[in-house]
């Protein structure tokens, strides 16, 4: 289940809920109670191996990426 990261304004609290992703935008109360929150955006971290290999030549200098 995702995990939302909320920011409480009153008490400047940072907390996470778990949640389906159908109430991603609901509202969340901080531990403390202050229903004044806002949902902060989180970055993404994405592990993983491939077995592709990785783009060569080609871009503007050769090295597949440009500078």
């Amino acid at each position: 289940m995702p995990r939302y990261e909320f920011r409480c304004r009153t008490c400047d609290d940072t907390f996470e809920v778990s949640r389906p992703m159908a109430e991603s935008s609901a509202p969340a109360d901080c531990p403390v109670g202050h229903s004044d929150t806002v949902k902060l955006l989180s970055a993404v971290a994405v592990g993983g191996t491939s077995s592709a290999p990785a783009p060569s030549g080609g871009g503007c200098c050769g090295g597949g990426g440009c500078c």
